[in-house]
């Protein structure tokens, strides 16, 4: 702190000694003081309005970087997300979908998709109805991927980054409270109709809004890194013939 104010007063010291040399230079060479001096009292009488300016411009630089800053943690977020919940949580989802072909083709993004392309998805699935039943997957095994995974979910949902990222939280809450659900059930055979329909509006509120922002994830790492987009467009959870390997 010492140090950044000595620094900062010598720069200020230099800039006055520049600014008294510039002043004498300019007296020496027309040798008119009266119009130096006026000169003086415009500039300063501008300086506010200077001032005001660059205010205004660094605050807005400052904003935006910070800004940017902020997004980029939440997107460190997010993408440890889908790394150890996310992507396997597609994959068991999609077992809950009686027809999930027109999803699933609907979600084959490939290296060559453009930002249209991935608006496209977003509004599709924004629009489709999606079908979910409870009864047409493994609740059991959904429950214990779902509970390996409680303490890190947990963790999430104490991030003060994701404050200001109200989707995300959503998605996070959907899936805390599908949990939930399914943790409170020592079994699940033998459940009413009703009940198993409860169930299903629970998944499928996960299920969409986790699609969702996977979406809007992998808009994320096409822009921004190549590399985890190549690998992630190799893993598509959506795609049952995924395979990491590069053929």
């Amino acid at each position: 702190m010492k140090l950044s104010n000595l620094r900062s007063r010598t720069i200020a010291l230099l800039m006055l000694i520049a600014s008294v040399i510039l002043y004498c230079v300019d007296y020496l060479i027309l040798g008119k003081g009266t119009d130096i001096f006026s000169g003086f009292l415009g500039n300063l009488a501008f300086l506010p309005i200077y001032v005001l300016f660059v205010t205004l411009i660094l605050e807005r630089v400052l904003k935006e970087r910070e800004r940017l800053a902020k997004r980029q943690k939440l997107n460190m977020v997010i993408g440890v997300f889908f790394s150890e919940v996310g992507t396997g949580l597609i994959q068991t989802l999609t077992d809950f979908l009686p027809t999930p072909e027109e999803l699933s083709s609907r979600m084959q993004i490939t290296p060559q998709w453009t930002t249209g392309d991935f608006r496209a998805g977003i509004v599709f699935l924004d629009s489709h109805d999606l079908q979910v039943d409870s009864r047409h997957g493994d609740l059991s095994f959904l429950k214990m991927f779902l509970l390996a995974r409680r303490d890190f979910l947990l963790r999430l949902l104490e991030n003060p980054n994701l404050l200001e990222h109200d989707e995300f939280t959503e998605l996070l809450w959907a899936v805390f409270h599908l949990m939930e659900e399914l943790a409170a059930r020592e079994s699940f055979s033998g459940l009413p109709a009703s009940d198993l329909e409860h169930l299903s509006g629970d998944t499928k509120r996960a299920a969409v809004h986790l699609l969702r922002e996977w979406v809007i994830y992998m808009k994320h790492l096409k822009k921004d890194y190549p590399y985890l987009f190549s690998l992630a467009v190799r893993m598509n959870p959506m795609n049952p013939e995924a395979k990491a390997v590069v053929y």
